[in-house]
């Protein structure tokens, strides 16, 4: 199917000015970057767009491909910058002349389509609760103030000029809406992988370089390789500075420093072929980082644990995490959608989750790349769910920090699994097997008592062989050299207060916050 066309001259420097579709009614003149928006068969100047952000994806004006059986070209793009992070918006044409977009999500992709649907106020609306579109119930995920920092090609409404509230909802269907405060509209969308897309005409370089981008750390000078296209923020090898290069790694770059760094036991750019929730894939380690559980008002006996979230890369599947908790492995990956809450039950996919855990928490070191502005001491509220039933070894997670929250999902997995797929040499895996295994593997309910009496024996003996050595000889020993047992004893000079198994049951389920607009 042909759409009718449109061509004006730049009135700023008489540049050709080509809009595929009619009905678009705002464009960036790709020689002089003026902002131009359409007023009948004439184009006004505006304003001028910035310099994009090199983002290295592979996706560019004029990629095409395929979504739901239509065919689309990409037109349009823009990038969003909010206080803590930076985004892109497709602005896909499709072959029957309708428009969508193509937009960042939680590491991911998602293509949305604006609909005219009544909807709340976007300025009443507050991260975690409920609200009603068009009678059916959305969970709000975010509420940011972001503003358009550069675009190009043409676009379906004219470029907001200043701040714009955005907010993004949640439902259960797997689906997220999108409310922006200066268009009446609402953009809903479904996440979409760009393998299934049959794209044509991407850019030469694709997702992840195995070259990279390479900046001069701002604190120690030595250079740093950025891998992947969507990093904001990224760990000096050498100092193990936090370096945020949101802005792009032209613009100064801000960092902090961190004191107390780790040794991870899965190490930075390790590969390993795993099946995450679908086929086996090869994933890559970019990513690391060390949380910690806080105490609450009601906490009168508070025991700290410890746990580690490795993020893992893939060209198709974007990120998951593995999350190294004291009850063992689990990988896990954000939502698009948000399951169906009521009191301490959840569903999602058909099953049903409950709440295990809720505790405050914080991240105590990062190591590596992040799509979001890792910090350490950011503080998050985490609800840890276990599924039910058939789904036992399912689980769940739901993090807030300030105006936005994240679900994520997936399962335990073995620390076997793991050893084997990473390659592990004998002589560090029993750092890996730490991890007490779950009841359901304990056989007949009616044992579990003696399997727990037994269990309560052995942690008795163990308490009390550390309580008699000050050293930390014994947790070498039992968790291996770099367990996060051995390096949480190193860093304290007193282990009381602190506890390798504590009431908390193993932390975050892998779910994370990027402060707003980096999930859109």
């Amino acid at each position: 199917m042909t759409h009718r066309s449109y061509s004006a001259l730049c009135p700023n420097c008489g540049g050709r000015v080509e809009f595929r579709s009619a009905a678009s009614v705002s464009s960036v003149c790709s020689f002089c970057r003026s902002t131009l928006v359409r007023e009948g068969e004439a184009l006004r100047r505006i304003g001028q767009s910035a310099e994009l952000f090199d983002d290295h994806s592979p996706l560019q004006l004029g990629t095409s491909g395929k979504y739901m059986g239509e065919a689309f070209t990409l037109v349009g793009r823009l990038q969003w910058q909010s206080p803590d992070a930076r985004w892109t918006e497709w602005h896909a044409l499709f072959s029957n002349g309708s428009g969508g977009w193509l937009s960042e999500d939680n590491g991911a992709y998602v293509f949305s389509f604006d609909a005219e649907l009544s909807h709340p106020e976007i300025a009443s609306l507050q991260a975690g609760q409920e609200c009603t579109i068009e009678g059916q119930s959305w969970s709000v995920a975010s509420v940011v103030s972001a503003t358009v920092s550069a675009a190009e090609g043409e676009l379906p409404h004219p470029l907001p000029q200043g701040a714009v509230l955005i907010a993004d909802l949640r439902h259960e269907a797997g689906e997220v809406a999108t409310l922006q405060s200066d268009v009446s509209t609402v953009s809903v969308g479904r996440p979409v992988r760009l393998a299934a897309l049959a794209l044509q005409g991407l850019r030469e370089i694709s997702e992840k370089k195995q070259d990279g981008r390479s900046i001069a750390c701002p604190s120690c000078g030595a250079s740093i390789a950025i891998q992947l296209d969507s990093t904001k923020a990224v760990t000096c090898g050498q100092c193990k500075a936090v370096v945020d290069v949101s802005k792009g790694v032209g613009a100064d770059l801000s960092f902090y420093a961190q004191n107390t760094p780790f040794e991870p036991l899965l190490p930075l750019g390790a590969m390993a072929n795993l099946a995450l929730g679908g086929p086996s894939l090869p994933w890559q380690v970019v990513g690391c980082m060390e949380r910690c559980d806080l105490p609450s008002e009601e906490d009168e006996a508070f025991e700290r644990t410890f746990w580690r979230e490795y993020l893992l890369y893939n060209p198709q599947e974007g990120f998951v995490f593995l999350v190294d908790a004291e009850d063992g492995w689990s990988w896990m990956k954000p939502l698009t959608g948000a399951p169906k809450l009521k009191d301490d039950l959840v569903r999602w996919a058909g099953q049903s989750y409950k709440r295990r855990w809720s505790y405050p928490a914080k991240t105590t070191c990062v190591l590596g790349e992040f799509y979001w502005q890792a910090r350490q001491d950011d503080f998050i509220q985490v609800m840890d769910y276990h599924g039910q039933g058939s789904a036992r070894r399912h689980r769940m997670s739901r993090e807030q920090q300030d105006q936005e929250v994240v679900w994520s999902g997936g399962e335990l997995i073995e620390a076997s699994t793991l050893m084997d797929a990473f390659a592990i040499p004998a002589s560090q895996r029993t750092a890996f097997k730490r991890d007490a295994a779950p009841l359901h593997a304990l056989g007949d309910p009616a044992r579990w008592p003696l399997w727990i009496a037994l269990a309560v024996i052995v942690l008795i003996v163990f308490s009390a062989a550390f309580c008699t050595n000050d050293s930390c000889k014994d947790a070498r020993t039992v968790f291996g050299e770099n367990s996060a047992e051995y390096q949480q004893c190193l860093r304290q000079p007193s282990r009381s207060g602190m506890s390798f198994n504590s009431g908390s049951g193993g932390g975050s389920w892998g779910g994370f916050s990027s402060s707003g607009g980096g999930h859109k």
